[in-house]
């Protein structure tokens, strides 16, 4: 999957930028949540959460694209 990545031009920062990008809208995502009254506290949680787990991912992808790019 990953030389496959890497043959459509996705480069490592890419993936990078992303994973920085998933904690900000994590961050924005949780801040939005908690300030509509609609959703409780815990809803407002789950949203932070669910998208600060893209973060290691992408994080995870933009590494293996930097070791299929150093070959």
């Amino acid at each position: 999957m990953i030389e496959k990545l890497s043959e459509m031009g996705i480069k490592s920062e890419y993936a990078l930028l992303g994973g920085f990008a998933s904690i900000g809208l994590s961050l924005t995502s949780w801040l939005i949540s908690r300030g509509n009254r609609k959703h409780s506290k815990a809803q407002s949680d789950r949203w932070g959460i669910f998208v600060g787990h893209w973060a290691p991912t992408f994080f995870a992808i933009g590494l293996a694209l930097r070791l299929e790019e150093k070959k």
